[in-house]
């Protein structure tokens, strides 16, 4: 009750403050006519009376003696009493509102300081949404922009996820936050002009600045490409996780590696190591361009370890493996998301010492015709 009474009164003084101005204005004229007519003073001490009723101060040099003159004083004390209350807690609550305004922004600031490196995602809605999810699964730093403060209250925060309640296009807020810190923005709006005039706006202050967009209209996806958007995502034809996918892309490796099973569990623990997250896997068939794809989507070493004792207690499964390797001649490509390219750079470095690796971020055409020669062999 005393959150919902609080509210109430923040929206109450914010929306009319200019009207309880207005009724102190009204009331002291009331109480100059009122003192002038009624009380049956001069112009300068019907000015003197009304300012010293209002206030409640009540010197006593002036007695209401008649039933008019004591109700016109007895409205004229109320409503100044009423009034004064009532502006002082506009006051109040403007002042509350502006210091838990501060102290919110400042942390907020401070913790973005804190971060290494982080995303912007810009409208949260429903595809903004599941890119957060798929952000938050991979222990990535997000900033959220809305200006919506509903949708704002609702997004959790913690030490990874800072949400702003402000217009991005406003004076330009976003620049503030896209910098060499800034893996990626991603914008998720529904309005596809706003989409326009953020990548706009980003690209003069940040030319070399990564931007995904949401395009609601396939028509406008031209004038975002032009505006400047590196990757331009409908959801008729992707939808939030293929936003997330194309905003990592400069943080995204492909690895064609070759080795056996036994394998495995080694090589996971250099990814985790390094914290990567292993998106999927692709086997490659000789001489076939399309691999057969499956999905992962883990960075943690307890369920490379699950994975591990469940081939061990489970020889149907592990020969079943063991086969799909023999076919592939053991040749296999991972999708590893990761927070930079120095950290690639590290990763591909370890996992050298331990198993072949074929090539870095080859086309399934380049991989088709590299395992075509095996089966000429």
């Amino acid at each position: 009750m005393r959150k919902i009474t609080l509210k109430f009164l923040k929206k109450l003084a914010t929306k009319y403050a200019t009207s309880g101005v207005l009724l102190i204005i009204g009331l002291f004229i009331y109480g100059i006519v009122g003192s002038y007519i009624i009380m049956d003073l001069n112009l300068i001490d019907s000015l003197y009376y009304s300012v010293s009723t209002m206030a409640t101060v009540g010197y006593g040099d002036y007695i209401p003696i008649t039933t008019t003159q004591k109700i016109f004083a007895t409205t004229l004390a109320l409503g100044g009493v009423a009034l004064l209350a009532y502006v002082f807690n506009i006051i109040l609550t403007n002042f509350q509102e502006r210091m838990e305004k501060f102290s919110k922004g400042a942390i907020k600031m401070r913790t973005i300081k804190n971060m290494d490196d982080y995303f912007i995602l810009c409208g949260y809605g429903r595809v903004g949404k599941v890119v957060l999810d798929e952000l938050m699964q991979r222990n990535q730093n997000v900033i959220v922009i809305d200006k919506d403060k509903d949708v704002c209250e609702n997004i959790k925060e913690s030490s990874n996820v800072v949400v702003i309640n402000k217009d991005a296009v406003e004076n330009d807020y976003i620049t503030k936050f896209v910098n060499e810190k800034c893996n990626s923005v991603i914008l998720c709006t529904g309005n596809d002009v706003t989409n326009l005039f953020i990548v706009l706006t980003i690209r003069e202050n940040n030319p070399d600045a990564w931007i995904v967009v949401r395009a609601s209209k396939v028509e406008n996806i031209s004038k975002l490409r032009k505006a400047g958007a590196d990757k331009i995502v409908s959801p008729e034809i992707m939808g939030g996780q293929g936003l997330y996918f194309e905003s990592t892309k400069p943080h995204l490796l492909k690895i064609t590696v070759k080795h056996t099973t036994d394998e495995i569990f080694n090589e996971f623990e250099i990814i985790a190591k390094h914290g990567c997250t292993l998106e999927n896997i692709e086997y490659h068939l000789p001489g076939i361009e399309t691999p057969l794809i499956r999905k992962i989507k883990t960075m943690s070493m307890a369920d490379g370890m699950k994975y591990q004792n469940y081939l061990k207690t489970h020889d149907d499964q592990k020969q079943a493996l063991d086969n799909l390797y023999k076919n592939t001649n053991n040749i296999h490509s991972h999708f590893i998301s990761g927070p930079d390219k120095h950290t690639f750079d590290r990763l591909t470095k370890e996992l050298e010492k331990t198993e072949e690796i074929i090539g870095i971020n080859l086309s399934n055409e380049e991989i088709a015709k590299l395992t075509s020669k095996n089966i000429k062999n």
